[in-house]
C-alpha cells in the first residue's frame, strides 16, 4: 500500500497540471513531456518548438534563438584532428589527459 503512494501522488499532480495549464489537454501533455528533454518530446510530436508554444522550454533551446529541439548549429571541425595527448601517472594503470 505504501509503495503506491509515489505513483498516486504523481497521477494527482499530472491531473492537476492538465486541468490548470494554459494549453489544451494534448498540448499540456506535450509541454509536460518536453521537460524531460528533446528526445522525449520528439517521440510524441516532431519539433521544432517555438518560444511561447507547447513543448518549448528554455533549457532545450541550446543557442537561445527561441526555437527548442531544432536543428543544431553546424560546428566547424578541423581537417586533421590530433588525438588528445595522454600521459601515465606514476605506476598506475590509468591514463590522465593533460
Amino acid at each position: 500500500m505504501v509503495l503506491m503512494l509515489p505513483i498516486t501522488t504523481a497521477g494527482i499532480a499530472v491531473g492537476v497540471y492538465l486541468r490548470t495549464s494554459e494549453f489544451e489537454r494534448e498540448d499540456a501533455l506535450l509541454h509536460l513531456v518536453a521537460m524531460a528533454g528533446c528526445p522525449a518530446a520528439e517521440s510524441l510530436v516532431p519539433g521544432p518548438y517555438w518560444d511561447g508554444e507547447p513543448g518549448y522550454h528554455a533549457r532545450n533551446d541550446t543557442d537561445g534563438d527561441g526555437v527548442a529541439c531544432g536543428i543544431p548549429p553546424q560546428v566547424a571541425t578541423p581537417q586533421q584532428a590530433e588525438p588528445p595527448r595522454q600521459r601515465t601517472v606514476g605506476t598506475a594503470k590509468f591514463v590522465r589527459p593533460e
